[in-house]
C-alpha cells in the first residue's frame, strides 16, 4: 500500500506508507475509491474515546474488492462495495433475533490487525475499518454490493452518516406517520434524520442547530420549522408546534450531553428521546429520573440506525435511485488524500456537512 494516513495522539495527521497484509480467512481487500470525513473520526483522532495508537481511521467507505481470502461467500473480485464498521458473524443471540448491529461474534479483526509499519510495528485499524488508506482489509460482512450506475463516492455515504441518521428514526425510534419529529442537530447524521422523517411520514419534522446555514439545509432535506438552539424558551416554540403537547419524538444526534439535557423538556406525555451522537466516552448526562417515570418517557440508544446492512442498503441505493434520498446533495466538497488535513479542519468548524476524499 502506497499510503495512509496514520495518527499519534499529540502529532498531527501524516500521510506514511504502510503495509497491508493479505485477507486472511473470511477477508476481503478492498481497493478504496472514496472515503467520508465523519465526526466519529474526528473524536477518534483526537483522543476523545481512548483509541490504541498509532491509528489509521475512516470508516464511511465505497470501493472496489481485489482480494478475497478463504471461504468468503459474501463478496468476489470485482464488487463494487460499500464498507462499514459493522461486523456480523450470523450465528450470536443478536444477529438471530434481528440486532446484527450488535454482533457479538468473534473475528480475528478484533484483536489483530492487517496493518503494521515498513518496520513491522502494528497499526491499529480504527473504528474497525482503516479507510483514511488506498486499501483495506475487512471481515466479508462488512462490505455490501452496489450498483454499477451508483458513484461510489455517494455509495461511501451509505456505509455510516445515512444508516445512522435515517435508521435511527425508520429502525430504532420506528416513527409513526402522523408524528412530529424533533431532530437536535443538523449535520450529516440530523439531515439524515430529518429525512428518515420524511420517508416515515411525520407530518412535523423540527430541526435545531447552533449554525444557521445547517438549518437552511434542514429546510431542503424536508424540515418544516427550524430554531437555532440558543432560541429561548425552546419547550415553548416547540408545544406551539405539536398542538400544547410537545414532541412525540426527539432525536439527539450530534455527540454533546447538553443537547442530550436540552431534548428531554422538549418531549410530550408518552414521548420517546433517542440518543444517536456519541458523546465522550467518560459523558454522563443527569437524568431528570422523577419527569422520565411521571411522563412515561422512553430514552432509547441507537447504534449505527439499528442497521441490518444486507437489507437496508439495497432499499436505500432503490430510494436514491427514485430520487426519494438526497446524497449528492450531502456532499459539500471533496479532496485527494494529500489534502485530508484541510478537510478534517474544515468539519471540525461546522463548515461541512460531509468532506469526501477521492483516491
Amino acid at each position: 500500500m502506497k499510503a495512509a494516513v496514520c495518527y499519534e495522539l499529540g502529532q498531527p495527521l501524516r500521510v506514511d506508507d504502510i503495509e497491508i497484509d493479505a485477507p486472511q480467512r473470511g477477508e476481503v481487500k478492498v481497493r478504496v475509491v472514496a472515503v467520508a470525513i465523519c465526526h466519529s473520526d474526528i473524536h477518534h483522532i483526537r483522543g476523545d474515546w481512548g483509541a490504541q495508537l498509532p491509528v489509521v481511521v475512516g470508516h464511511e467507505a465505497a470501493g472496489v474488492v481485489e482480494e478475497v481470502g478463504e471461504n468468503v461467500t459474501l463478496a468476489q473480485v470485482g464488487d463494487r462495495v460499500i464498507i462499514s464498521l459493522l461486523r456480523s458473524c450470523g450465528r450470536c443471540f443478536y444477529c438471530t433475533t434481528g440486532l446484527p448491529n450488535h454482533c457479538s461474534g468473534n473475528f480475528a479483526l478484533s484483536t489483530e490487525s492487517r496493518l503494521h509499519t515498513q518496520e513491522g510495528d502494528i497499526v491499529y485499524q480504527g473504528i474497525s475499518t482503516g479507510a483514511f488508506a488506498e486499501y483495506v482489509v475487512v471481515d466479508q460482512s462488512q462490505v455490501v454490493q452496489v450498483p454499477a450506475d451508483l458513484s461510489l463516492d455517494r455509495a461511501a455515504l451509505l456505509a455510516c452518516g445515512v444508516i445512522t441518521g435515517l435508521g435511527a428514526v425508520v429502525n430504532t425510534a420506528q416513527v409513526r406517520p402522523g408524528s412530529s419529529v424533533v431532530v437536535i442537530g443538523a449535520g450529516g447524521v440530523g439531515l439524515n434524520a430529518v429525512q428518515g422523517a420524511v420517508l416515515a411520514g411525520a407530518s412535523r419534522i423540527i430541526a435545531i442547530d447552533l449554525i444557521e446555514r445547517k438549518l437552511e439545509a434542514a429546510k431542503l432535506f424536508g424540515a418544516t420549522d427550524t430554531f437555532n438552539a440558543r432560541q429561548e424558551e425552546l419547550p415553548a416554540l416547540i408545544k406551539g408546534l405539536t398542538g400544547g403537547r410537545g414532541a412525540d419524538y426527539v432525536l439527539v444526534t450530534v455527540g454533546s450531553t447538553a443537547a442530550i439535557a436540552q431534548g428531554i423538556p422538549l418531549l410530550r406525555r408518552a414521548g420517546t428521546l433517542v440518543i444517536v451522537g456519541l458523546p465522550p466516552i467518560d459523558a454522563t448526562v443527569p437524568l431528570p429520573a422523577m419527569l422520565v417515570a411521571a411522563k412515561s418517557l422512553r430514552v432509547l440508544g441507537s447504534f449505527m440506525g439499528s442497521t441490518r446492512l444486507n437489507s437496508d442498503i439495497p432499499w436505500l441505493v432503490d430510494l436514491y435511485q427514485q430520487g426519494r434520498l438526497k446524497l449528492d446533495e450531502l456532499i459539500t466538497a471533496r479532496y485527494p488524500l494529500e489534502q485530508i488535513n484541510e478537510a478534517i479542519e474544515m468539519m471540525e468548524r461546522g463548515e461541512a456537512l460531509r468532506n469526501v476524499i477521492v483516491m
